[in-house]
């Protein structure tokens, strides 16, 4: 009986006494980890902009003692204060980030800039910040969600996000690498298409969106808990033997 009782209790994923900040909280993908490690035990970190939708992820989660920051990260002085109130940090998750859908011709200074700074510039910088002011604590665990855009498939109309997130992959095997003798790891998520607010653009209706998913094997888009899933992995103990690696999660798309 006493064998049974401790298989029951055992559970390598479990985020129990670790302290982790997701960015880009108040919504999708960022919504979802936040949900779904809280229910692992983690104490959470939260930000994003909008302190309302902030409150929102808030009210969805479980356990006690979780926080929210509002800030901007692409703004200096708000990546500042978001770190100097952070408390010690187990777990970072590089949620942050936006689509800007433009034919290669038509991409000018302004646009190529802003969609860089937000999902390149300020998740890279807000690491560095991190890690020199000794937020990250030894064996912790840095993870960006990126995209197969741009790492292994590409679509029209989507060079500078697949630029971002080509950037955000590059420079994370090379985080790892310089990383790993601070005992600090680091690796990357990679969906295919999430079933997330996209959906309420009107730009494409529903029957389109149901021709797209025929293109995966498994007939259907993601959802924004499954690529939580693969989070709770890479900041749990039991991925304590991987860094420098990008987890696909596309439904099998990029087989095709």
């Amino acid at each position: 009986m006493n064998i049974s009782l401790n298989l029951e209790m055992y559970n390598p994923f479990s985020l129990a006494a670790k302290t982790i900040l997701v960015t880009g909280a108040s919504s999708g993908i960022g919504r979802a980890i936040a949900k779904e490690c809280s229910k692992m035990g983690a104490k959470m970190v939260l930000t994003a902009r909008n302190e309302q939708r902030l409150k929102e992820t808030l009210s969805q989660m479980e356990g006690d003692g979780h926080s929210i920051i509002p800030a901007d990260l692409s703004n200096k002085n708000d990546r500042k204060h978001l770190i100097d109130l952070s408390p010690n940090l187990d777990g970072l998750v590089n949620c942050a980030g936006i689509v800007k859908t433009l034919p290669f011709q038509f991409i000018n200074e302004e646009d190529l800039t802003h969609v860089m700074d937000i999902n390149f510039t300020a998740p890279v910088l807000m690491s560095v910040e991190l890690i020199k002011g000794k937020k990250m604590v030894k064996n912790s665990s840095i993870v960006f969600i990126s995209s197969i855009s741009g790492i292994v498939c590409v679509g029209g109309g989507n060079s500078i996000y697949s630029a971002s997130k080509g950037a955000v992959n590059g420079i994370m095997k090379n985080m790892a690498l310089d990383l790993a003798s601070k005992g600090i790891r680091v690796n990357s998520v990679n969906p295919g298409m999430v079933e997330t607010h996209i959906f309420d653009s009107r730009t494409i209706d529903s029957e389109q969106f149901e021709e797209d998913k025929k293109r995966y094997p498994l007939k259907r888009y993601g959802k924004p808990e499954e690529i939580a899933y693969s989070v709770i992995y890479l900041l749990s103990d039991a991925s304590s033997w991987v860094t420098g690696t990008n987890i696909i999660i596309d439904g099998g798309y990029t087989l095709l």
